[in-house]
């Protein structure tokens, strides 16, 4: 493709965000080439942050006209998102969404962009990997970035280009994430498989790229990643409900860990209820040492301890979500 096509296209570059004064500047230093190479715009939408992030947004919006910053009182991204679309979305063809906590090529708003056009799909979404720089993060990007950890979602391990379901998202036709109704606000987590599925029951095209990827970092303690984790569970249990979908089997197997935990209570009466969960664990730590020797990587058995954390958290979260949602409706 000529890459003066495009420029034919205008391109609103959204940035969700909350006290990011260490990486606002170099993130939007990173995206001046897009700027350049596109016919785009950049929008900050700020959940009120208080650590000097607005201050360094409104220097950078005063020298160059093209970044713009918006208030997002409801904080979510999701909401940040709908917002700089409802607000300043007219005249655009596509949105680009940008995550503060992650890395990306130079020219990763440029090949999206290239992608929509070639394959005139209404959503590109990308592969995701994850990196560390902590012990903890990198033993939890090791988790992530593989089978254990992702259970063989293609947006985390990468794959060739095809026509998918969900993936990491990066652009969307303006028109068509209108036509849909945007994010679900009362989603916290989950809400891009959410919106996801919307999109594919209206018939709309969600092509996965393999021309470009990004970069993300993973939660540095357990506490945090294990709130984390819990938030995708109950995510993926409102994403379930809303829609009467059935979860595949790469998620039910880990949103049986927490019923495996509650039989093991068991063994008071009969010491067999202790296996399925000790077989659960065996199963995750032999995994990790054969990334240990198997790949070479000394993060493995470590891996493997991150892994259970999210396992159990993510079943925690979905089971705590279906609980919830039973008692609202005993109580209605």
């Amino acid at each position: 493709m000529k890459t003066d096509a495009r420029s034919d296209v205008r391109s609103l570059i959204i940035i969700p965000c909350l006290n990011e004064a260490k990486h606002i500047e170099p993130l939007i230093a990173k995206l001046e080439k897009a700027l350049r190479d596109l016919d785009a715009e950049i929008v900050v939408v700020d959940g009120g942050s208080t650590d000097g992030m607005r201050e360094i947004v409104r220097e950078i919006a005063a020298a160059d006209p093209r970044v713009m910053l918006l208030d997002n009182p409801k904080r979510l991204q999701s909401a940040a998102v709908n917002l700089a679309v409802k607000e300043l979305g007219q005249g655009y063809d596509y949105l680009i969404r940008i995550d503060a906590h992650g890395d990306y090529p130079l020219d990763y708003c440029q090949n999206l962009v290239e992608e929509a056009l070639e394959t005139e799909a209404d959503s590109v979404v990308v592969a995701m990997h994850t990196m560390g720089f902590s012990l903890f993060q990198k033993a939890t990007a090791v988790a992530q970035n593989s089978k254990l950890g992702n259970g063989g979602s293609k947006h985390r391990e990468g794959a060739k280009g095809h026509w998918a379901n969900h993936g990491h998202h990066a652009l969307m036709r303006v028109s068509a994430f209108e036509a849909v109704g945007g994010y679900d606000e009362t989603f916290s987590h989950n809400e891009d498989a959410e919106l996801d599925y919307r999109l594919k029951k209206a018939g709309y095209g969600i092509w996965l790229t393999d021309k470009t990827a990004m970069t993300y970092y993973p939660r540095s303690s357990v506490s945090t990643l294990f709130k984390q984790y819990v938030g995708y569970g109950r995510g993926r249990a409102r994403n379930i409900l809303k829609h009467r979908s059935m979860p595949s089997i790469r998620q039910m197997l880990p949103l049986a860990v927490v019923p495996l935990f509650v039989g093991a209570f068991l063994a008071i009466l009969n010491w067999i209820a202790v296996i399925p969960v000790g077989l659960w664990a065996f199963a995750c730590v032999g995994y990790g040492f054969w990334i240990a020797l198997g790949q070479r990587n000394p993060y493995g058995p470590l891996a493997a301890v991150s892994a259970m954390v999210m396992h159990f958290a993510w079943s925690a979260g979905f089971w705590l979500e279906l609980l919830n949602f039973r008692n609202r409706r005993i109580a209605s």
